[in-house]
């Protein structure tokens, strides 16, 4: 395999500090070309230097001096603003560009990179979810490939790579149940923010891990599947494992199912997307089965997590209406972040914008980018009048 050069966006975030580490262990493999952090100047900078980034962005174009002057003896150049992340992605010196951007913000850059023809990692699945249908077709027109990073999605991908040419008769993803799978509906109510962000399994950031705890997450990855692979929403089914050991299943129409399974570690579907089509040894645990013992499965409890419920509802209507639920939630959890709303408030302010923002059963690019910015006005708009 000839040496790949990757943009990681949001390399200082949990997904982009997993990566680095997978560069790390293959350096003969691959080369750092481009990194880009919102806020955190520091760690943008040491990164940069330990990886020889060719190219640096701080998007909080404030710190920009600051970032500039501690890559200055090290010949990084560097950048700031949104507008240079999509400049530089579309560049000729990089080949995959992995967009671990959280949320929507992660939607003009990848377009960007489709645009260019570079291939997608992505682990950014608010992508999908508010533009699949646009961001789909740009990539067949563009020949791009999206490849997923998402464990569950990377795990689904895995498995159709053994019958590649099979009818999918459906597919499971697996949910962990999060931190609330055993609590009851009323003392969930109760739950705070410090309780939301201690996941039983994964580590990740706090966006994710509330979207975990209130099983957005899961309806997130269901939009993200019906897109990514192309199947009806009814042929996606989810069931929560609590061990985490799979990651996702892939039934097919003789009955037969295929699962992927290993230890929560991001960092294996990171580097499968980095390496595709080869598989590179990883310094990682290994499952040990005799010592694993036992896996359960359950259905998820949709009374309890409303959330779940909302996204499908969201997919179901199409159009605009997952994106105008993706930018709820976004100010929703945030707003639960900061003690602003309970737990369940986070679920009611998305389904109150769902029902008050102006649907588009069509829209295109430019309508997706309106319809976040007003269903983001409009939650915030709640917000202020509770």
């Amino acid at each position: 395999m000839r040496k790949r050069r990757i943009a990681i966006l949001g390399s200082t975030g949990s997904i982009g500090r997993q990566a680095l580490d997978v560069i790390r262990q293959h350096r003969d493999l691959f080369e750092v070309e481009l990194l880009t952090a919102n806020n955190n100047s520091r760690l943008l900078a040491e990164q940069a230097i330990e990886f020889d980034a060719n190219n640096v962005v701080i998007c909080n174009s404030d710190k920009y001096t600051e970032v500039s002057e501690a890559l200055r003896p090290h010949y990084t150049k560097v950048f700031a603003g949104m507008q240079s992340v999509c400049d530089l992605v579309a560049g000729d010196e990089t080949d995959i560009v992995l967009t671990s951007m959280v949320g929507f913000s992660g939607l003009e850059s990848t377009v960007a990179a489709i645009k260019a023809g570079k291939t997608i990692a992505l682990a950014n699945k608010e992508t999908l979810v508010a533009a699949g249908e646009t961001v789909m077709g740009l990539a067949a027109k563009h020949h791009a490939a999206i490849l997923p990073v998402d464990s569950e999605h990377s795990a689904i991908f895995q498995c159709l790579h053994c019958s590649p040419q099979a009818q999918i008769e459906k597919i499971h993803l697996t949910a962990s149940g999060g931190p609330f799978r055993t609590w009851t509906k009323d003392r969930i109510a109760s739950a705070t923010a410090e309780q939301a962000l201690r996941h039983p399994k994964w580590t990740m950031g706090n966006k994710i891990t509330i979207d975990s705890a209130t099983m957005m997450n899961k309806g997130l990855e269901i939009i993200e599947a019906r897109w990514l692979f192309d199947v009806s929403p009814d042929r996606i089914n989810v069931v929560v494992h609590p061990q985490s050991v799979i990651h996702s299943m892939v039934e097919f129409a003789d009955g037969a199912v295929i699962a992927q399974m290993g230890h929560p570690d991001m960092r294996e579907p990171i580097q499968y997307a980095l390496g595709y089509p080869e598989r590179l040894t990883l310094d990682n645990r290994k499952l040990d089965f005799a010592e694993l013992g036992s896996m359960t499965f359950e259905a998820p409890d949709e009374t309890r997590f409303p959330a779940l419920a909302l996204a499908k509802e969201a997919l179901e209507k199409g159009g605009n209406m997952p994106c105008i639920m993706n930018a709820a939630n976004e100010v929703a959890v945030d707003a639960f972040l900061h003690g602003r709303i309970s737990f369940y408030g986070m679920s009611e302010l998305v389904s109150r914008c769902m029902a008050g923002v102006d649907f588009v059963s069509h829209p295109d690019l430019d309508c997706i980018f309106l319809t976040d910015r007003e269903a983001s006005a409009k939650a915030r708009e709640i917000l202020s009048i509770n």
